[in-house]
């Protein structure tokens, strides 16, 4: 009924660039979207969100090297990612803000894509 198909995710050396993808396959209408990311052995951390009309919020840590976007007609979330660190080495996963019932919104997620940053 609802599912988040992330791509786009791999190896890439330091300074590299990434665009990872998420496609929402859903009946519902979609709110917001976001991206989060999960290095080993710490906690799932926000990285962009994007909201329906195109407003976004960025992660300090990615600020200034990462622009989220999205192609409503399609349910596509966009995230490229430039000059990446080391750092940025985790799993990436996309969400999207699901209006399932008339007041109801429910979070559905991805299910992550690696992208690891070699020096």
């Amino acid at each position: 009924q609802v599912q988040l198909v992330e791509s786009g995710g791999g190896l890439v050396q330091a300074g590299g660039s990434l665009r990872l993808s998420c496609a929402a396959s859903t009946i519902f209408s979609i709110n917001a979207m976001g991206w989060y990311r999960q290095a080993p052995g710490k906690q799932r951390e926000l990285v962009a969100t994007i909201a329906s009309a195109g407003s976004t919020n960025y992660a300090d840590s990615v600020k200034g090297r990462t622009t989220a976007s999205r192609d409503n007609a399609k349910n596509t979330v966009y995230l490229q990612m430039n000059d990446l660190k080391p750092e940025d080495t985790a799993v990436y996963y996309c969400n999207a803000d699901l209006r399932v019932s008339a007041g109801g919104i429910r979070r559905y997620w991805g299910q992550g894509t690696q992208v690891t940053v070699s020096s």
